[in-house]
């Protein structure tokens, strides 16, 4: 058989040319005439020289060096100017791509500072709203939660809790204590209204529709769990208009499946919207019958549209 589930309510050298210098034998008489052989007779006048070069013929090499310069002149400011618009073209488009990252991870962080900015307004609007119920039985006393819904001081809250009770204390988040009358009870939808002496500056919670919620939206728990107070849980719709069937023999309809955390005490809290409307009433969260522990992530809420059609007509019934 498969298991049965079940629910409890929870970053330019020229080189240096030397000429060599060779020596000359003059002489005016014969014997030195005799003595030197006939390519070394000659008069001073005609005596060789080295060959010098005539200045209209060193002009040309003279200009084609100044050319030579010129040119190597152009070609390197020509190669200076091709790294600088190389370097220019690098840093106008480096930037854009090295910072791409960066603006993305700007804008992510932004969106998450917003989303934390709103959930902390959310949770102070709507805590001053809930209350601690603690309710004395003939077995003991049993903890749970409600929310100030007018400015009678009723307080919605959830069946169960309440249930068999000989006295109930509603726990402020002032830390105020204040006794609570018992008005009236719908067990169809484990709903019940109690009520206790208005009091100033009192908050009262304001109810959202339901029926536009949309799966995936962020939802808050606001409840007191085991009895720490004021303690809010964040997650989402997980699902909608789910059949659930509690341990007492009742089924909620159309109820709201979320991940928020639930745990004992949270029954009768709010789970409100991001624009911080209460858009339903915590009562059970789904238990793994072959553990026999709370299933994770799995717990429901009855949907905003049946709790105040229920409170109407409690109220009514004690006009």
């Amino acid at each position: 058989m498969p298991p049965r589930e079940e629910y409890i309510h929870y970053e330019d050298v020229t080189p240096i040319h030397t000429i060599p210098s060779t020596p000359f034998i003059t002489s005016n008489t014969d014997t030195d005439k005799q003595l030197v052989p006939d390519q070394f007779q000659h008069n001073q006048s005609q005596m060789p020289g080295y060959p010098m070069e005539s200045e209209q013929k060193r002009r040309p090499e003279t200009r084609q060096k100044k050319a030579g310069g010129v040119i190597l002149l152009v070609l390197v400011l020509l190669l200076v100017f091709g790294v600088g618009l190389f370097a220019g073209w690098q840093f106008v488009h480096t930037p854009a791509q090295s910072t791409a990252p960066t603006t993305s991870s700007a804008a992510t962080s932004s969106s998450t500072t917003s989303s934390t900015t709103q959930a902390e307004s959310v949770i102070s609007s709507v805590e001053p709203a809930v209350v601690e119920l603690k309710v004395t039985t003939s077995q003991g006393e049993q903890l749970g939660s409600g929310i100030v819904f007018d400015a009678q001081g009723d307080i919605v809250t959830n069946n169960h809790v309440i249930d068999g009770g000989q006295q109930i204390e509603a726990v402020l988040s002032n830390g105020s204590t204040e006794q609570a009358q018992l008005i009236g009870t719908d067990a169809s939808h484990d709903l019940a209204v109690v009520r206790i002496t208005p009091f100033a500056h009192m908050t009262i919670a304001q109810f959202g529709d339901s029926t536009k919620l949309k799966v995936g939206q962020d939802v808050i728990a606001i409840g007191n769990p085991l009895g720490l107070a004021e303690t809010a849980s964040q997650g989402i719709v997980s699902a909608l208009n789910r059949s659930v069937s509690e341990s007492a023999g009742v089924t909620i309809s159309q109820a709201i499946q979320t991940d928020a955390a639930l745990n004992p005490g949270n029954s009768g809290g709010a789970l409100v919207d991001m624009q911080g409307k209460v858009i339903g009433i915590p009562t059970v969260a789904a238990i793994n019958t072959e553990s026999n522990t709370t299933a994770n992530g799995i717990s429901y809420a009855i949907p905003a549209s049946v709790v105040q059609s229920a409170i109407h007509q409690i109220l009514q019934q004690t006009a």
